[in-house]
This record gives structure tokens, C-alpha cells and sequence, in this order.
């Protein structure tokens, strides 16, 4: 049984037994007699939990193994002890169900690091209330497809919440984002690290409400972009850390923003991870996450030493993506997340133009075709995404019952909800399997498809094209081909008569070729390339020289 508290007299026995009765009592008025997930039973001694600053409580978690069945009777047998709670979330502190921020202390109210359910020991911890999304899934899935691409995010835990003896459903317990060896990890940034390497990492900082930080010199919309100081936090950083960190992301900024924004030596990919970019792109959109980019953005830099760019992510605050907002187009299936300046220009946290920018880049968005169609196979494969959430759907099947008794939510709109709103748990689960499938399948067709990767039409005669040729040729060009397969090409070029003045035999492999032509020694006039594979395709081109 609990042991917050040791016995001293029967007359605390007594009045632990009472104690226990009402607990048993509220819990059994709910069914809680055992659950297949963690319960977490937390007691704030009377004290109201505020916004901030934390609160100390007693926590005790009853958790018997994986695949274990976990009793209200249990003792508190994966952690005993005090933390100081928080409620955090800002649109969300609206519903009555709360989301809590912790942080594991000791008696002292100094903080402890502990694994929890056999993740990496840290001190700080979120339980996160799945209210408005009523798949209890969305942060989940965002956060797996994350790690999936292999990135570090937040992992989940499903667990059933006792708060002060009143039975408060389902949570996800969630890792912060955190500098640590285990989370964000970055160098350690002491407040005496103000010059030469030492001032360039680590940090973590953030697009979101209520900045602290400074003002990006491009206004997005109506409002500006202002960052926040994460890592380190705002009380801190020193000022020599605050400019240093500034006009770095200042400098990623013009040079994105230059006329020499695509050059691979000058341009903004030595100050940021193109990869890092695409990928968190990707899982934006997969969700059409109607926040994205614009609010809870994090981005993180190391130290030059370690080649410190600007990293995107972690991916963070998926609550309304995945058809869950009611405004800005967020419940579509089709458009683009990063385009809500165009959509909803008037709303005041809008996204910086990092992104459109990107989009106008040729190698990024040749990087991206060829990363998409390598997740499509594996991360964003229908099989993949579906196993996800029956995972989910098979976990939380026995405490499902509890937690919507609790909060009877099925059927009723919450805000944002989109319309049609299903009836059941089984509704929106395929509600949800529907659209994700529709919104994987339009990105299909609309993301950039060029590149190496760049499917071949599948509409022409020939498993070759001939790309970039342009007309008149001076013979001292380069041409492309597009080639659906690898195969050997033979190149012919004749005069207007019919003779034959060059001819070579190449090897292209699958995607694009490039191919040099430096032919000096031919004068000015008509000429006829031709191209012809092994299985006979020709395709020939009239050129002027």
C-alpha cells in the first residue's frame, strides 16, 4: 500500500484506513480496480496546483512490468516521493481535463533524476491530457514518426491519473524537451563561456507565444517572428551568449534570404542541417499541422567545434494536427501547413519565410523527393502507420471505458473540432486512419518530384528523356538524362546531309545523368542529336549551332 505516510499511533492508523476508503471508494465509483497501464496517484496536500511556479506534491506510481496487470492496492513500487507540479499548455488550460509539467524533488525540493518506465533518468516530466484529440494519438504518432526518421523526440508512456482521490483518465507521460545526453543532446553552456568556441553551443531556442528572446529583422504577415531562449533559459544566458546566438540565426537568415541563397558554399546550408529541415518539414505536413512552424518551433545549435548548425526540432505540440483544427484549412487533406501566411494572413503568429524559401530551393527540393519516397516505403507506409495506431488502440482498450466516463467527450464537439464528429472511439479511429491515408496520398502527387529520385512518367514511349537541353548548343554544354532504369546510351550527332560528325556510348543509371558534349571543331549550322538505347528507343533533337 502507499507509504507516503509512516504510522505512529493507531489513531493515524484509523485515519489512514478513512483516508483509504474514500481513495478506494472514488476509484471503484470509476472502475479503477486494475488497469494494463501505469497509474500514477498524485497528492497536493490540499495546495491548488497554479500556472506557476510548481507546487510540492506526493507521487507514487504503481507499475508492475510490461504486460503486468497494476492494482489501486498496490504499493508504489516504480517511484515513492515528492515533485513539484505545475499546470502547463496555454490554448489548452481552457479544458477542464489539465495537462501537468513535473518535476521529480526530494524533500528538500531539489530535483532528482530517476528513469521512469525505463526511460533515460532525468528529473523533468510532462503528463500530457489527451482531451480535445480524442484519439488519444496525435502527439504520439508525431512524436514516432520523428524518432522513426531518427531524430530525437519526446517518448510517450500511456498511464491512468489519480489526482487528490479523483480518477482523472488517461495521460501521456512525455519526456521535455531538455538539454541532456539523453534528450537534446548538445554541449553544456556555462554562464563563463563567452568567446572563441566555447560561446557557440550549445542552445536550444524556440518559435512560440509569449517569446522572450529577440525579434527576426523579417516580419512575417501582420506580426514579427520573436524566439525564445530555451537552452539556456532566459535567466541564464549572459549577453555575450544572447549576441552571439542572435547573429548567428541573423546570419542564417540573410544568407537564406540573399540572391545567393542556393549556392552550396555561401548560401544557408553552412549555417544550418538541410536534413534535419527536410525531415521536420515532413512531419508538418504528413499532419497538416495547423501550428506548425509558426508556434512551438525548436531548433537547436552545438558548438562550432562540433559542427554546429542550426538543427530543426524536436518535433513538439501535435494536439491539433491530424484533422483536429477547425480553422486555417487544418482539417484538409490537401494544401500545404507552410503556406499559412496565404491562408490565414490575418492571424498574428504567422510563419517565417524560412520555408517558402526553401521550397525555391532546387537541391532541397531534390533532397526531399528523394527522402519522401525512402519514408514512404518505410516510416509514412500505410502498414507502418496503421500498426501505430491499433498499437495505441489495443493499449488503451481497457482504460478507455474509465476515461470517457470521465470525460464524455465522444460525439460532442470540442474546440477546434472539425466536422463531421463521430460517435465512438472506433469512429474516429478510422476517421483518423482515412484522412492521414488521403493526406499521405496527396502529398504523393504534389511534393517536388525531381531530382535523382524524380519518378519517370510513365506516359512516353521511351524509358529515357533528355532534360536541360537547351537550343542553340555550342557543343561545350552539359545535357541531362532521365533514365528510368541503368542502361548504356549511345549519343550520335550528324549534320543536316546526314554525316556523321561525333558519336560515344554512355552509361546512365537510374534518376538523372549528366553527360559533358565538347565538340570545338564544329562550325555554325543545323546539326541532329540523337539518343538510342539498347532496345532500339530513339529520341532525336534538332539543335542549332
Amino acid at each position: 500500500m502507499p507509504n507516503f505516510i509512516k504510522i505512529a499511533s493507531p489513531m493515524k492508523k484509523i485515519l489512514l484506513f478513512s483516508n483509504l476508503l474514500v481513495f478506494i471508494s472514488i476509484a471503484y465509483s470509476h472502475q479503477l480496480q486494475s488497469s494494463n497501464l501505469p497509474i500514477i496517484v498524485l497528492n497536493t496536500n490540499g495546495k491548488a496546483i497554479l500556472d506557476d511556479p510548481k507546487v510540492m506534491a506526493d507521487m507514487g506510481i504503481i507499475y508492475n512490468g510490461a504486460g503486468l496487470s497494476n492494482n489501486v492496492l498496490d504499493a508504489y513500487n516504480h517511484y515513492n516521493g515528492k515533485v513539484g507540479i505545475e499546470i502547463r499548455g496555454q490554448s489548452s488550460q481552457q479544458f477542464p481535463m489539465k495537462s501537468y509539467g513535473f518535476e521529480l524533488w526530494n524533500s528538500s525540493g531539489a530535483s532528482i533524476n530517476k528513469s521512469l518506465f525505463g526511460l533515460p533518468e532525468e528529473s523533468d516530466w510532462i503528463l500530457y491530457a489527451p482531451y480535445n484529440e480524442k484519439t488519444l494519438l496525435h502527439n504520439f504518432l508525431a512524436y514516432t514518426f520523428s524518432r522513426q526518421m531518427g531524430h530525437w523526440a519526446s517518448n510517450c508512456r500511456y498511464v491512468e491519473l489519480l489526482l487528490n482521490g479523483e480518477y482523472k483518465g488517461i495521460y501521456i507521460l512525455m519526456e521535455k524537451i531538455k538539454k541532456s545526453d539523453e534528450r537534446v543532446n548538445i554541449s553544456k553552456l556555462k554562464r563563463t563561456d563567452i568567446s572563441g568556441d566555447a560561446v557557440t553551443g550549445g542552445y536550444i531556442f524556440s518559435i512560440d507565444k509569449q517569446a522572450n528572446g529577440w525579434y527576426s529583422a523579417y516580419a512575417a504577415g501582420q506580426g514579427s517572428i520573436q524566439f525564445s531562449y530555451v537552452y539556456p533559459k532566459e535567466t541564464n544566458i549572459v549577453a555575450a551568449q544572447k549576441n552571439y546566438l542572435k547573429l548567428y540565426v541573423d546570419s542564417f537568415e540573410n544568407a537564406l534570404n540573399s540572391n545567393t541563397f542556393q549556392d552550396k558554399i555561401n548560401g544557408w546550408r553552412i549555417f544550418a542541417d538541410e536534413n534535419s529541415f527536410i525531415d521536420y518539414f515532413l512531419v508538418n505536413e504528413v499532419s497538416r499541422n495547423v501550428d506548425g512552424y509558426r508556434l512551438s518551433s525548436f531548433f537547436y545549435k552545438d558548438k562550432a567545434s562540433k559542427k554546429g548548425k542550426i538543427f530543426a526540432g524536436p518535433v513538439w505540440d501535435y494536439d491539433l494536427a491530424f484533422r483536429n483544427a477547425n480553422y486555417c484549412n487544418g482539417s484538409d487533406t490537401n494544401g500545404w501547413s507552410y503556406q499559412f501566411n496565404t491562408i490565414c494572413p490575418a492571424d498574428f503568429w504567422q510563419v517565417p519565410f524560412w520555408w517558402n524559401r526553401l521550397m525555391n530551393v532546387t537541391a532541397f527540393q531534390n533532397n526531399l523527393c528523394c527522402r519522401w519516397k525512402l519514408l514512404r516505403q518505410t516510416v509514412f507506409s500505410t502498414a507502418n502507420t496503421n500498426a501505430l495506431i491499433d498499437s495505441v488502440a489495443t493499449l488503451t482498450a481497457q482504460a478507455r471505458e474509465r476515461h470517457f466516463k470521465q470525460w464524455p467527450v465522444l460525439g460532442q464537439y470540442i474546440w477546434p473540432n472539425p466536422l463531421p464528429i463521430a460517435n465512438s472511439y472506433e469512429g474516429e479511429l478510422q476517421t483518423l486512419k482515412t484522412w492521414l491515408a488521403a493526406r499521405i496520398g496527396w502529398l504523393d502527387k504534389n511534393l517536388p518530384n525531381t531530382g535523382n529520385c524524380a519518378n519517370f512518367p510513365v506516359t512516353i514511349e521511351t524509358n529515357f528523356l533528355i532534360k536541360n537541353l537547351p537550343n542553340p548548343f555550342n557543343f561545350n554544354n552539359n545535357i541531362s538524362i532521365q533514365s528510368a532504369i541503368n542502361q548504356p546510351i549511345s549519343i550520335t550527332i550528324t549534320d543536316i546531309l546526314g554525316r556523321q560528325m561525333h558519336a560515344k556510348i554512355v552509361n546512365v543509371t537510374a534518376g538523372y545523368t549528366t553527360i559533358p558534349i565538347t565538340i570545338p571543331y564544329l562550325t555554325k549550322g543545323i546539326y541532329f542529336l540523337s539518343f538510342t538505347n539498347a532496345a532500339g528507343q530513339k529520341i532525336t533533337k534538332k539543335m542549332l549551332q
